[in-house]
């Protein structure tokens, strides 16, 4: 395919045939090697012929072959001529990132890093069908759906500073639970609260290097300071709310001639406005999901620190659509964004951004693959200019989990990570191969194509030092 060299952080795909806008990749010459690898450029192309697309079809540094959009892929929707597509947001519907900072220092989990993972995997569920720890009824799931995280805060798990560190506050608006389905209700009641399987995970980790002093202060970042990372989703209720739809609006609109995977329907149609509420319902059921670990952990970290505290720093989003204004030549218009394995990256200024954070731009959080770094970085005006506010949402595999499995044993997997003093609890040893660090992009190379190419600056790095798989 025909890629023209824009700068060493960035390649465009000209329009051809019937693309609408260019496709837009941002990724150094290594990433895009990897890139190469799979049908990521071709999926660009295919998103670009999507009605009512503005600028470009957008592809981020960690950008790899998914359902319809690639993950890592981004675009922007007139709202009048353009369409919502499932595969634009994907099956695990607000799947993303909840960074907690702690009052703890490397030196008082050293020794017992061991035995406080092993502690947070008994207290947490996880796994592929595991049940949370919690019975509801139907209504009172129905406002789950509504309400978010700020239904968990209401309950008593957490306080409202929580929610306030959270993007939109932990509650998408217009989330109306009757857009749900029964089946997808049943998949996703006895699940509140439990981490999933998968890339999914609960990390403890130690702020290894400090990139930016003044921004990592406002973050209440340290050095050698204790974080936690939860990376979780909307479970079996986004999984099935992802299929209802696709199969509806295959029902009612047909299936896309470039791609059947891009389904579609317009977006201020009947249908395409029933969607939007239930991705909204499965993103807000996400947050809740996040709001009850976040209690379970300060919880069960009670029992070895007593005085233990743990403050929300950011949770961001990444397979969502999102109603947002950007400058649409040379004119503030409010679009529909679809980001796919892509995360929110504003600079300063931005209302959406947590009052705390917004004279600064917005964290951002790139998880790494298990065992390697994670960053935090910042959010930038360049972003919203050149790539409507997005960047990269962690490292992007370059091995399908099944080939993953063919290759590696979850033992040596797990004898890895522990010779790098990294203690892991996982619910499979196959889970743990399907994960490894291998079938991953190089986290650094990814974090530091997004620095290069201004789409989110580098504030911090987080290394693991414990590690919990479903």
């Amino acid at each position: 395919m025909e890629l023209k060299k824009i700068s060493n952080v960035e390649w465009e795909i000209p329009m051809q045939g019937k693309m609408n806008v260019p496709g837009r990749i941002f990724a150094s010459e290594k990433l895009l090697n990897n890139i190469k690898k799979d049908k990521t450029l071709e999926q660009v192309k295919n998103v670009a012929m999507l009605p009512g697309i503005l600028k470009a079809s957008i592809a981020m540094p960690d950008a790899h072959q998914g359902y319809g959009f690639s993950i890592g892929g981004v675009a922007a929707f007139d709202i009048d001529k353009g369409i919502i597509s499932p595969g634009g947001v994907g099956y695990d519907i607000n799947c993303s990132v909840r960074l907690l900072k702690t009052n703890l220092t490397l030196a008082d989990v050293e020794k017992k890093k061991k035995e406080l993972i092993h502690s947070l995997f008994r207290t947490i569920p996880s796994g592929i069908g595991d049940r949370g720890k919690l019975k509801l009824s139907k209504n009172e799931l129905d406002e789950v759906l509504a309400n978010g995280a700020q239904w968990a805060v209401k309950k008593g798990y957490g306080k409202k500073e929580d929610y306030l560190h959270t993007e939109d506050e932990g509650k998408l608006p217009d989330a109306n639970p009757l857009d749900v389905s029964e089946r997808a209700k049943a998949r996703g009641m006895p699940q509140l609260g439990s981490l999933g399987s998968g890339n999914h995970f609960l990390e403890i980790q130690k702020v290894d290097e400090i990139f930016d002093e003044k921004i990592a202060k406002i973050f209440g970042l340290e050095k050698d300071a204790i974080t936690i990372m939860i990376h979780c989703g909307s479970r079996g209720l986004g999984h099935q709310v992802a299929s209802d739809y696709i199969k509806l609006m295959g029902n009612e609109y047909g299936w896309p001639e470039q791609d059947r995977e891009l389904v579609n329907a317009p977006i201020n149609s009947e249908l395409g406005k029933k969607y939007l509420s239930a991705m909204a319902c499965a993103a807000n059921f996400a947050f809740a999901n996040k709001q009850l670990i976040t209690h379970w952990i300060r919880e069960g970290l009670k029992h070895y620190f007593p005085k233990f505290s743990a403050e929300v720093v950011y949770d961001i989003c990444h397979n969502i659509a999102k109603f947002e204004k950007h400058l649409i030549n040379g004119k503030q218009k409010e679009v529909l964004i679809m980001r796919k394995g892509a995360t929110r990256s504003f600079g300063a200024g931005r209302k959406e951004i947590p009052l705390a954070y917004r004279e600064y731009g917005q964290p951002v959080i790139i998880p790494g693959s298990m065992g390697t770094a994670s960053y935090i970085l910042v959010g930038t005006k360049k972003a919203e200019e050149v790539s409507f506010g997005s960047t990269a949402h962690g490292a992007g595999r370059v091995e399908s989990r099944t080939q993953a499995k063919k290759e590696l044993r979850g033992e040596d997997v797990k004898k890895e990570l522990e010779k790098k003093g990294i203690d892991v609890e996982a619910g499979s040893l196959s889970g743990l191969a399907e994960e490894a660090p291998s079938a991953y992009k190089d986290v650094d190379e990814v974090v530091r194509a997004s620095h290069e190419a201004g789409i989110g600056n580098l504030v911090a790095r987080l290394k693991p030092i414990a590690v919990m798989k479903g």
